[in-house]
C-alpha cells in the first residue's frame, strides 16, 4: 500500500469537501459573499490566505532550487518580497478596507478605483478589468503547467494531460462551489501546511541527521547540460549574500513593490470583517513570510551538503524539497509534505480565477451589458466565467506552438506589470486627498506602458534592472503631475477620503 499516494489524495479530497460544505450551507447568497466573503474573514484566515495565494510553488521549488545551485546571493528576491509584504500590510491593509467600504462597498479593485473618485466615467474600470481578465487567464495557465510538472514528478506513470486535467478539476471545483470564503479557508490551511512543510525538513535534517552534512559540497562546482539546448551550466554556491551585483540587489528588492498593486492580495484586505483585526493579521502574515522564507533558505543550504551532486549534476535543483522530503520522512508524512507543493500552486490559481471572474461580472458584465442583472444572475455568470477561464487556461497550457509559448513567457512580466500599473495609484488613493481620477488613469496607463516598454526594448537585459522599478516610479511621477495639473477631486471623492480616514482611527 502506497501511503504517500493515499495521504496525497486524501488531502485534496478534504479540500473539495470544504468547498461543498460552503456551497450547501448557502454561504454565497450574493455577489459580495461569492467574491469577497461578505467582508467576514477573520484575521488569521485573511493573513494566511493572502500569503498562500501570494507565494505559490516558487517558495518550495524556485527559491530553494536557485539558492542550492548558486548560493545566498539569490536571496535578494526573497528579502524584497518579505519587505514588500510587511510594507503592504502596514501601509495599505487597514486603509484599503475602510476606503473600499466608504467607496460604496466596492468589491473589486477596478470598482474601488472608480468609486473612490466618485466619477461616472467607466474608462479606468474597463481598462483594469480587461487587464485582469487577460493577465489572470495566463497566470492560471502558468499555474497549471507548474502544478502538472510537480504532479508528474510525483506520479511518473500519469500522463501530463491527465495530471493537468485532474489539477484543473480540483481548482475549479472549490472555486466554483465555494467562492471566496471557501478559497480563503482552504488557502488558510494550505498556508499552514506550506509553512509546516518548510519548517519540518530542515529541522529533521539538522537535529537527526547532522552526520550527513558535508560542508565541502559548498565549495564544489557542479555542472549539468541542458537536454534541450545543450548549454552547460556551472553551479557554484558562491559567496555571501552581499557578493551579489548591485543590479541583482536592487532588482531583488524591487520585487517588493509589486505587492502594492497585486489584486489577488489586495482583495484580502477588503474582505476582513473589521478594520481593527488588521493589526493581528499583519503580525501573522509577516511572521509567516519570515519563517517560510528562512526555512526555504535552510532547505537549500542543507540540500547542497546532503545531495548536491545527486541533484545538480542532473539540473534538478528545483526538486530539492521533494528529494529531501522523500529521503528523511516516512511515506505517509511525505505525501502530506509533497501535497504542500501542489497546494501552493492551487492557492495562487484559485485566487486569480476568482479575481478575474469578479472583475468581469462587477466591472464589465453588470455596468456595460446587464445593468439590472439580479444577484442570482450575477452569481451564475461569475461561476460560468470560472469554468470558461479555466478551459481557456487549460488550452493555453496544453498548446505547444510558438505563439502559445510567447503567451506563457509573458507571465514573467505580469508581477511587474501589476505592481507598476496599480501600485502607485493605490498608494496615492489611500494617502493623498488631492489625488483625482485623471491622475489615477494616467498612473495606471503610464506604469503599464513603461514597464512593458522597458522589457520589450531589451532594457531589462541591458541594464540588469527589473522592469517594475522604472515602471513603478514613472507611474508615481506621472500620476502626481497629472493630478496637480487637472481639477481638484469633487466633494464626494473628498468625503470618501475623509470617511476612510475616520473609520481607520475608530
Amino acid at each position: 500500500m502506497n501511503w504517500e499516494i493515499i495521504t496525497f489524495i486524501a488531502y485534496f479530497a478534504i479540500l473539495l469537501g470544504v468547498a461543498l460544505v460552503f456551497y450547501f450551507n448557502g454561504t454565497n447568497k450574493n455577489s459580495e459573499d461569492f467574491f469577497l466573503g461578505g467582508r467576514s474573514m477573520g484575521p488569521w484566515v485573511t493573513a494566511l490566505s493572502a500569503q498562500a495565494s501570494d507565494m505559490s510553488a516558487w517558495l518550495l521549488m524556485g527559491l530553494p532550487g536557485s539558492i542550492l545551485a548558486f548560493g545566498f546571493g539569490q536571496m535578494w528576491i526573497g528579502i524584497g518580497l518579505a519587505l514588500g509584504t510587511a510594507a503592504n500590510w502596514i501601509l495599505c491593509a487597514k486603509r484599503l478596507r475602510t476606503f473600499s467600504k466608504a467607496a460604496d462597498d466596492a468589491i473589486t479593485l477596478p470598482q474601488y478605483l472608480t468609486k473612490r473618485f466618485a466619477t461616472d466615467s467607466r474608462s479606468l474600470q474597463l481598462t483594469c478589468a480587461l487587464i485582469f481578465l487577460f493577465a489572470y487567464t495566463i497566470y492560471v495557465a502558468s499555474a497549471l503547467v507548474a502544478g502538472t510538472s510537480v504532479f508528474t514528478t510525483l506520479f511518473p506513470t500519469v500522463s501530463p494531460k491527465i495530471a493537468m486535467f485532474a489539477f484543473l478539476l480540483i481548482i475549479v471545483a472549490y472555486t466554483f462551489f465555494g467562492g471566496f470564503t471557501a478559497v480563503c479557508w482552504t488557502d488558510f490551511f494550505q498556508g499552514l501546511l506550506m509553512m509546516l512543510a518548510l519548517m519540518l525538513v530542515p529541522l529533521v535534517v539538522c537535529i537527526g541527521h547532522s552526520d550527513l552534512l558535508d560542508p565541502t559540497a559548498l565549495t564544489t562546482v557542479y555542472e549539468y547540460t541542458d537536454a534541450a539546448t545543450g548549454a552547460v551550466t556551472q553551479c557554484a554556491f558562491g559567496g555571501g549574500i552581499f557578493d551579489a551585483s548591485w543590479q541583482d540587489i536592487v532588482s531583488g528588492l524591487g520585487w517588493g513593490l509589486g505587492y502594492f498593486g497585486m489584486p489577488h492580495i489586495l482583495v484580502r484586505f477588503m474582505s476582513i470583517e473589521k478594520p481593527s483585526m488588521i493589526k493581528k493579521s499583519s503580525i501573522v502574515a509577516i511572521v509567516w513570510v519570515i519563517i517560510s522564507l528562512f526555512s526555504a533558505v535552510l532547505i537549500a543550504y542543507f540540500g547542497r551538503m546532503v545531495m548536491g551532486a545527486e541533484l545538480l549534476t542532473q539540473g534538478n535543483q528545483k526538486l530539492v524539497f521533494i528529494a529531501m522530503a522523500r529521503k528523511f520522512f516516512p511515506a505517509g508524512i511525505c505525501g502530506l509534505l509533497l501535497a504542500a507543493i501542489i497546494a501552493a500552486s492551487i492557492s495562487t490559481a484559485d485566487s486569480q480565477l476568482l479575481v478575474a471572474s469578479s472583475s468581469f461580472t462587477a466591472d464589465l458584465y453588470k455596468p456595460f451589458f446587464r445593468k439590472n442583472a439580479s444577484e442570482k444572475e450575477t452569481l451564475m455568470v461569475g461561476r460560468i466565467l470560472v469554468l470558461i477561464l479555466s478551459l481557456i487556461a487549460f488550452g493555453i497550457a496544453n498548446s505547444k506552438g510558438s505563439g502559445a509559448q510567447a503567451i506563457m513567457d509573458m507571465v514573467e512580466n505580469a508581477w511587474g506589470a501589476f505592481g507598476a500599473s496599480f501600485g502607485p495609484t493605490i498608494l496615492l488613493s489611500l494617502f493623498w486627498k488631492r489625488f483625482n481620477y485623471q491622475g489615477a488613469v494616467a498612473g495606471v496607463i503610464s506604469g503599464f506602458v513603461v514597464d512593458l516598454g522597458w522589457l520589450l526594448t531589451g532594457m531589462t537585459d541591458a541594464t540588469g534592472i527589473f522592469e517594475i522599478i522604472p515602471g513603478f516610479f514613472a507611474s508615481l511621477l506621472i500620476a502626481v503631475v497629472v493630478a496637480n495639473l487637472t481639477a481638484e477631486p469633487n466633494e464626494k471623492a473628498v468625503e470618501i477620503f475623509e470617511q476612510g480616514i475616520k473609520a481607520e482611527t475608530e
